[in-house]
């Protein structure tokens, strides 16, 4: 039977809170039926010969929250490192680009660290994104936008989380191709071109443990409001504390002045 992708992304939002939908991340070979190309007008290529439909492939992932489109190898071709890490450039093909080159040169990233950033293996023809809830296939990977919170929570439900930086895209791969449920605190890379909030991260899940993970989060979201509600009683005692200390003081001050 077909994965209830609709009830899942329903259970996400209303669990973790979310403020922007789940979305769905799929890898293919063949355009998916019924699923329309991404559309926008290229910029001039730069010297090097970089253009893109977007500055950067993780700027799809806020393009999709409304809409599922697929998108195309030469879509992504504005950023070395997320052509990277999606498997859609070698690594001697990245590391020979302008962009990196500008990212070394920053002292951002140094060269020795491009080889361990995880990558898809099999080179994709297509990429399509798209909110879960209206996912017309199953996907690789389920994209969710956090904050320090939700995460919070997420690690609760999951504690093997893998917490990674930059770049931020690369917990794509360790989704896709490692199995692991992965949170990045983001890079300054990604923020500058998405325009993401700086209180957002993001994490990738391999769509193979979602059903765990939404068991564990209704147990774990279970528990939380539990621990919410006994905290928040327990604090009211310091409340009223400071509320009769506050009185006294008042109560006093009158006596003080007939003094």
């Amino acid at each position: 039977m077909k994965p209830d992708y609709a009830q899942y992304a329903r259970e996400l939002r209303e669990l973790l809170g979310l403020f922007a939908p789940p979305l769905a991340i799929t890898f293919s070979a063949q355009q998916p039926e019924g699923v329309e190309r991404f559309r926008a007008t290229r910029p001039s290529p730069t010297p090097g010969g970089r253009t893109g439909a977007v500055p950067a492939g993780c700027v799809f992932w806020m393009k999709a929250t409304d809409k599922t489109f697929t998108t195309v190898p030469e879509d992504h071709a504005n950023c070395s490192v997320g052509s990277l890490t999606h498997g859609l450039k070698a690594l001697d093909e990245a590391a020979d680009a302008e962009d990196v080159a500008a990212l070394v040169a920053s002292e951002w990233v140094t060269e020795d660290a491009f080889p361990q950033i995880p990558t898809v293996k099999e080179r994709p023809n297509f990429i399509t994104y798209g909110p879960l809830a209206e996912t017309p296939m199953e996907p690789d990977v389920v994209f969710l936008r956090l904050n320090a919170k939700q995460a919070m929570m997420l690690h609760d439900a999951w504690p093997q989380l893998r917490f990674e930086g930059k770049p931020q895209c690369h917990i794509i791969p360790i989704a896709k191709e490692h199995g692991e449920v992965a949170v990045s605190v983001g890079c300054m890379l990604s923020r500058v071109r998405t325009g993401m909030a700086n209180e957002e991260m993001t994490s990738a899940i391999p769509v193979i443990h979602l059903e765990t993970l939404v068991e564990r989060l209704r147990k774990a979201s279970t528990a939380d409001r539990a621990v919410a509600e006994y905290a928040a009683r327990d604090s009211r005692r310091f409340r009223s504390a400071a509320g009769h200390k506050d009185s006294g003081a008042l109560e006093q001050r009158p006596a003080d002045k007939k003094e």
